[in-house]
């Protein structure tokens, strides 16, 4: 499925449908981070399905997380990619972001979902459970959690942080304290939205840029707090924006989701 939408012979040359800003050097960053940590015997990659579950639906078999360690017993961000629910755009789309959180001492989980709508909303009820489930074993504080996405990933962000995990199938979670969504067009508002900071490119469509500051103001209007912003000369999937106008978004988006965390809104 992925051939489709990947082209390039190198990490110089790779060209990702949806992608601007793709930067070998962030590649090769978090392919060696990785690759450190699983040679010094550290877990990096955790199964959210049962072999059972995998067995009867082997789409699940690659499903899962991998946990970019910030400090023991540190806050927790569940991070999804883009790639138009037709592949998942990890490395650059939630890998770097989840390395560049794991710096700043959170713990960054990058989820590996079923391409898909549905499927994608229910491998994060998933995830969130997981999550939950192992707090302890994992050395993780939960309280407070937040979920970031990019593109797809951040509808899917968008859609758990309103609805909850229950509404998939998995066991009630609390709600996150901030989702954080980068460049998506997705409108839905119920009035049960947490926190969201969004950020898009000011070369994206202007469809996509109306749905989001349309939905920034709506969820505003409800009473809840928010933040979008624009980033001039930027086009759809510029991640990180190392080097480009969305320069340190990443490091008020932590801003925001503290502001939450110490509001208490849970």
């Amino acid at each position: 499925m992925q051939r489709n939408y990947i082209q390039g012979a190198s990490l110089g040359t790779m060209k990702l449908s949806w992608y601007t800003n793709i930067r070998p050097e962030d590649t090769i960053e978090v392919v060696n981070h990785l690759w450190t940590r699983a040679s010094a015997g550290e877990t990096v990659f955790y199964d959210i399905y049962t072999e059972e579950e995998k067995l009867a639906d082997p789409a699940k078999r690659d499903t899962g997380l991998f946990l970019f360690r910030g400090t023991p017993g540190g806050k927790v961000a569940i991070l999804s990619a883009g790639g138009g629910f037709r592949y998942v755009g990890a490395m650059h789309d939630s890998f770097p972001h989840a390395l560049a959180l794991s710096r700043k001492g959170f713990n960054a989980f990058a989820l590996i979902y079923r391409p898909g709508g549905d499927s994608s909303c229910k491998d994060l009820a998933r995830a969130i459970a997981f999550v939950h489930d192992n707090a302890a074993a994992l050395h993780l504080d939960v309280c407070g959690y937040s979920l970031w996405g990019g593109s797809a990933g951040a509808r899917t962000a968008a859609i758990l942080g309103a609805l909850g995990t229950a509404r998939f199938g998995e066991k009630s979670c609390p709600k996150p304290a901030a989702v954080i969504m980068q460049y998506t067009g997705f409108a839905d508002v119920c009035g049960n939205e947490p926190p969201t900071y969004s950020c898009a490119g000011g070369n994206d469509g202007p469809g996509l840029r109306r749905i989001m500051r349309e939905r920034t103001e709506a969820i505003r209007k409800n009473g809840t707090d928010v933040e979008y912003e624009e980033f001039d000369g930027l086009s759809h999937g510029f991640g990180l924006g190392t080097g480009t106008s969305a320069e340190g978004w990443i490091d008020r988006a932590v801003r925001f989701w503290e502001r939450q965390i110490s509001k208490g809104i849970l």
